[in-house]
């Protein structure tokens, strides 16, 4: 699952982030997440795509989380000496090199507008752009998947266009549809489940993202490139 800092309870930091350094804090008793410092970017995802497997290795280790341009390490048991744990996490970050996971390419048949794109004219509003415009910026970028979470298969796509970008909901929708086409924040996406959901709907993806009687059940997987095609435009 990925982790969005923002997101977390019960945390105590242990480092703080400042210039080029990264943050360390706990979660609980025998998880640390690390968050790269900087700017959420593709280079910064790739440290965190090479840490990971760096730390996954290690004896002590459960379990490794990448999220979005952090790190989750969860322990096998509380450490004796969490402080070693931060110091190890630390020079592992600091002696990363840069992962580039050679992913499929996905094209997403979509929907756009329609009885789905419930939040398209709002992000109009914010972004003074019209309905065309939003959806042709959005289908026209390519997009990578950076982490996996929140939901089974969601895929948390960066590469969204600075022009249509628009803030989550404070009061999320209360029944947002599976398969729907989301903006929230910088990010993009395709909604996994039916229910509640604070982020933005444009469209409509009829593609089956999740089967868990699969070998491999998501569709889409860390370093994947995502284009979404529009199938049908209805404004």
């Amino acid at each position: 699952m990925s982790v969005p800092s923002h997101n977390l309870s019960s945390r105590h930091e242990v480092r703080p982030l400042a210039a080029g350094q990264a943050r360390i804090s706990f979660i609980g008793s025998r998880a640390f997440l690390l968050e790269a410092p900087g700017e959420f970017d593709l280079p910064a995802q790739r440290l965190i795509w090479a840490l990971s497997r760096v730390v996954g290795v290690w004896p002590e280790v459960a379990e490794v989380i990448p999220g979005m341009t952090n790190l989750l390490t969860i322990l096998e048991d509380t450490p004796e000496n969490p402080q070693a744990i931060v110091k190890r996490l630390l020079d592992a970050w600091d002696n990363a090199t840069a992962l580039d996971l050679a992913g499929k390419t996905h094209e997403i048949p979509v929907h756009y507008g329609g009885e789905h794109a419930t939040d398209l004219a709002a992000l109009c509003d914010f972004s003074g752009l019209s309905d065309r415009e939003v959806v042709r910026i959005h289908h026209q970028a390519t997009y990578r998947v950076f982490a996996l979470g929140s939901a089974p298969g969601f895929g948390y796509l960066h590469g969204l266009d600075a022009r249509i970008y628009m803030p989550r909901k404070t009061v999320p929708s209360i029944r947002m549809e599976k398969g729907c086409v989301t903006i929230g924040g910088m990010q993009t996406g395709v909604a996994m489940l039916t229910g509640p959901n604070g982020w933005n709907s444009i469209g409509y993806a009829d593609l089956q993202m999740f089967d868990p009687a699969s070998a491999t059940p998501a569709l889409l997987a860390p370093g994947d490139i995502v284009r979404f095609i529009p199938e049908r435009i209805e404004l």
